[in-house]
């Protein structure tokens, strides 16, 4: 009888442990990227990387307008060239084709540094909106819907509205 006893008494441990564990882990998500789509320091920030994107464009589209004034000039004085003016045309063109990739392979990457430049506080602050709610309404963790597929997804979970009204957003 004694035995019967504590296994039932484990038994109910058990149960009520794996209920109060159950509760504890509340499991929230969001569209992390509708959340700062919406938010007004985007359109800023896309305005300003588009300003410093356009510099990196019009200088590239000149630098391409020139190498291809070039070789549509040696082309058109290909056939009267000497092969020494050919052979060290075409080195040159070669450069400028270098050069070309070289500058659009280091815009890039500036481009990329200055996106996340300028979005670094934008992302913190929404990062810190969503820590705020989960706290609040006892969220154990919150998944980015943006990044993943919920294929079952509760509203009540969806913390995007809450996390909006902390931003003060419509």
């Amino acid at each position: 009888m004694k035995k019967l006893l504590k296994v039932a008494l484990v038994a109910l441990c058990v149960l009520f442990a794996g209920n109060y564990a159950k509760a504890q882990a509340k499991i929230g998500h969001l569209s992390f990227n509708a959340l700062i789509d919406q938010m007004p320091e985007t359109k800023t920030v896309k305005t300003q990387l588009d300003a410093y994107q356009k510099q990196f464009i019009d200088q590239y589209t000149t630098m391409t307008n020139e190498f291809q004034t070039k070789v549509q000039g040696y082309e058109s004085k290909k056939a009267s060239m000497t092969d020494a003016t050919k052979t060290a045309t075409e080195t040159e063109l070669q450069d400028m084709q270098k050069r070309l990739q070289e500058f659009q392979r280091d815009a890039q990457g500036k481009v990329e540094a200055k996106s996340s430049e300028l979005s670094k506080p934008l992302l913190t602050k929404a990062k810190t909106a969503i820590n705020q709610v989960a706290k609040e309404k006892g969220y154990a963790y919150v998944l980015d819907s943006s990044q993943i597929e919920l294929l079952v997804s509760p509203d009540a979970d969806d913390l995007l509205a809450a996390v909006k009204l902390k931003l003060g957003l419509k």
